[in-house]
């Protein structure tokens, strides 16, 4: 289970990674270089990193409101976001920096924004009617057009800027031209009958393309401002893009000269389409059913379509927030990102060394993250939410179970292309839970919402087939044992090291013990006073952990089904448990997000981690067992590293730092370098230390002399240090005097409004008057006695020389 070697005790795991939402919809931009893509979340613009998929930087705006619309420059330089609260923002988005913000003058918020080509132009469109025209350089608003009606959700600049047109519709769905030297509309081209979508031009500067939800395409002449032609694309349009000229596209079916464009919409498909014949010529393959029926399909919908010419790629976005980039000459995938995650379920780690994970979010669809690249393969197969997952010991098969009563096999393949091999059906209700046989591929374990446990025997002609990729459509698993396991539903389901035993954990509150071959009930574990989510066996040992919503966890012995060790330290529900260091560790995951490392010896909670906001249903760790991944209801999942041996290395190169520290300080006071020696000890932050210095220059002749000159010596936030040191000597009678010279040192050397502006002088003073107060009242004290006594010693010489006068006389 883990790396060979001595065994050591974790205690603390630090986030290594978190993947978050970063795209909750709204458009998507992409940089010229293709480098960087902008993708709003809420209140925040994320700037992401297309190679690695990784967040470069967050945009949030100081008022905590939504963005509405952004827009980047062609130039790449001038980032505009315009939010609710009506105001525009300019950003030096690769600093993270607000540059400069200004009053929108719309009275509504901002509903699109567009740059012209030479980025020096940006128009608004509101949602109050009106399009603004911006100087960029000048820092104005240049044109007010009015005449729109309703929101005008898109704005475009003519790309030849020294026609001065703006392209924009709004509600009205018609296509208004606005002449910039007039600010005047010279025409609204009419002819869709729901909203516009999008506007491309085509090279000459006179062909417009312009797509819409009323199921067309429409192509115009702009120089008689009239329609040339007509395209039924039999799917409501969010986007049409034009192919370059140049680009060898004859994979896409273009076989002719002249203009093609690219389609994306409700349907999910990409499709080619050629302008003079209107005619269809290419419709991308997919790995869903494509609906043809009237119903459109809303989960595969397309909201958006654009090309990156420097990278050569399509960048869509779809209606679940996936965002895919496709080669533009052939269309085939080449990286796709989630951008949200909704609530995620469950999460394994996959791959022979760990390099991917599996997430079951709250869909029919499974997502298979590389973990270097962030690029996501989508599964398609389930009708309903997939509930639960496993994986098997090798890490490239793994089977998930889901709402729609069925299980699925999946393998991936050498180049990481994962695919359903196998499919069972039989539960009554939905399934909640799965695991895989631990020795080999051998069979599954079930448990449902129907109350049973059925096991799945996996031929081994369907391994032998899915490793030579021969299985071209899912095989059919039957269940060889079915058994009513409890009275309540199951919550989970655990396989044992040596395939020869089945726990099952319940919402009755029992945990119970099966034989595999037969699913015979051994024994029955009772003592939760709530329901169980989690039942784990220990990889070394014959015990049972289970966990629960009663807030505990328990360790129980499979020879005689007693409790041996209870752990107590969550204030939720207990929904996941796993062996950690090898079974000699537990950590456990609660409905209030917090993560907890326990040590079974001991029975002490060693480390609680707040990494989420909402419940862990995910729990896994890798192989080497020096990486845990988690995955929570707040949509987001974490990668924890195992950082014992960082943080115990840390720790033994600071001691033997401080040793050789003390060494070098007690050498210095050994040959006399009073100021060398402070500085050190200022450094060590030992006020003790410092205080021994000071003793031992007062010590020698001329001390007061010497303690100046070194003090004087001390930069400014060495003697801000000796400050915040001398007010803790000052406390005690004992150092006071040389508390009281380090304080003269400072009130002769240092100017009043110098002093001023050392940190903490407030507090220092405060602290330092009543004290001193004190001590300056003690020595008058002592002076007075001083005085009596010297009183009293002269009054007894006085006496005693009359005495002796006397007896002379």
């Amino acid at each position: 289970m883990a790396a060979a070697g001595p065994l050591r005790f974790k205690s603390n795991y630090a986030v290594s990674r978190r993947m978050e939402p970063f795209y909750t919809g709204g458009r998507v931009q992409v940089s010229r270089d293709g480098t960087a893509m902008f993708c709003p979340c809420g209140t925040r613009l994320n700037v992401m990193d297309v190679g690695t998929g990784e967040r470069l930087h967050s945009l949030e705006q100081d008022d905590q409101e939504d963005i509405t619309a952004f827009a980047l420059s062609p130039d790449d330089e001038i980032l505009v976001t315009g939010s609710r609260a009506l105001l525009l923002k300019q950003w030096n988005w690769r600093e993270s920096k607000c540059v400069r913000t200004w009053k929108a003058v719309h009275v509504a918020p901002v509903a699109s924004m567009a740059f012209d080509s030479t980025s020096t132009l940006l128009a608004s469109g509101g949602c109050d009617s009106t399009i603004k025209i911006w100087d960029m350089i000048k820092q104005y608003c240049t044109h007010n057009l009015k005449g729109s009606s309703g929101v005008v959700h898109l704005v475009e600049f003519h790309p030849d800027i020294s026609r001065l047109q703006l392209f924009s519709s709004s509600m009205d769905y018609k296509i208004r031209i606005w002449d910039l030297n007039t600010s005047k509309c010279i025409v609204a081209l009419d002819g869709h009958f729901s909203a516009v979508t999008s506007l491309a031009f085509a090279a000459d500067g006179n062909t417009l393309i312009s797509s819409g939800r009323d199921k067309i395409c429409m192509v115009w002449n702009l120089e008689t401002r009239e329609s040339k032609r007509t395209v039924p694309i039999y799917e409501s349009v969010e986007a049409a893009v034009l192919l370059p000229e140049k680009g060898d596209f004859s994979q896409l079916g273009v076989k002719k000269q002249g203009l093609h464009f690219l389609t994306a919409g409700s349907k999910g498909v990409l499709k080619i389409w050629e302008v003079a014949t209107a005619a269809c010529v290419y419709t991308q393959p997919v790995p869903f059913e494509p609906v043809e029926s009237k119903e459109e399909a809303s989960e595969h919908s397309l909201t958006q379509c654009m090309l990156v010419p420097e990278r050569n790629e399509i960048v869509t976005v779809s209606v679940e927030h996936n965002i895919v980039l496709y080669d533009a000459q052939t269309l085939q995938l080449r990286k796709q990102l989630a951008g949200y995650n909704d609530e995620v379920l469950d999460v394994k780690f996959l791959g022979p060394g760990d390099s991917h994970i599996v997430v079951a979010t709250n869909s029919p669809q499974l997502k298979v993250f590389e973990l270097a690249t962030s690029h996501c393969q989508i599964l398609y197969g389930h009708t309903e939410t997939v509930l639960a997952l496993d994986v098997f010991r090798k890490g490239l098969m793994f089977v998930s179970c889901s709402k729609d009563k069925s299980i699925r096999l999946w393998r991936m393949n050498k180049g990481g292309r994962v695919v359903c091999v196998a499919q069972g059906l039989g539960h009554a209700h939905g399934v909640g839970a799965v695991s895989c046989s631990r020795m080999k591929e051998s069979f599954v374990v079930t448990s449902s919402q129907d109350c049973t446990i059925k096991v799945w025997n996996i031929p081994e002609s369907l391994i032998s087939k899915a490793k030579a990729a021969l299985i071209s459509s899912p095989e059919t698993l039957h269940a060889q044992v079915t058994e009513r396991g409890h009275d309540k539903d199951i919550n989970s389901v655990a396989v044992s090291p040596n395939d020869k035993l089945i726990a099952t954990g319940s919402q009755d509150r029992l945990a119970k013990l099966w034989s595999c071959s037969d699913c015979s009930l051994l024994g029955v574990f009772t003592g939760h006073k709530r329901g169980i989510w989690c039942v784990q066996f220990s990889p070394v040992d014959q015990i049972l952990a289970t966990s629960s919503a009663d807030g505990t966890l328990k360790l129980w012995g499979l020879q005689d089904f007693s409790c041996l060790k209870t752990f107590e330290g969550h204030d939720a529900s207990v929904l996941k448990v796993i062996f950690v260091s090898r079974g000699t560790q537990l950590l456990s995951s609660g409905s209030d997000g917090l993560l907890k490392l326990w040590t079974i010896k001991t029975n002490e909670c060693v480390k609680t981690l707040d990494g989420h906001e909402d419940k862990i249903w995910g729990l896994h760790s890798n192989k080497q067992d020096d990486m845990v991944v988690t995955a929570s209801s707040d949509s987001s999942i974490t990668l924890w590293k195992d950082v014992t041996e960082i943080e115990q290395e840390e720790a033994q190169a600071k001691q033997e730092e401080q040793i050789m520290k003390e060494q070098e300080l007690s050498n210095l006071l050994h040959e006399k370098r009073y100021l060398k020696a402070l500085g050190l000890a200022i450094s060590l932050d030992r006020p003790h230390t410092v205080l021994t210095v000071v003793k031992a220059i007062l010590k020698e002749s001329d001390g007061r002399k010497h303690l100046e000159e070194n003090i004087a010596r001390l930069r400014k936030d060495q003697k801000e240090a000796v400050l915040a040191f001398l007010v803790t000597w000052n406390t005690n009678s004992r150092n006071c005097h040389e508390a009281q010279a380090v304080i003269e040192t400072l009130l002769k050397h240092e100017a009043p409004d110098s002093l001023l502006q050392y940190s903490g002088i407030k507090s220092a003073v405060e602290s330092l008057l009543p004290y001193t107060e004190r001590h300056f009242q003690r020595l008058s004290r002592l002076l007075q006695a001083s005085m009596f006594i010297d009183f009293m010693w002269q009054n007894m010489r006085l006496a005693d020389t009359t005495q002796q006068e006397d007896m002379t006389l």
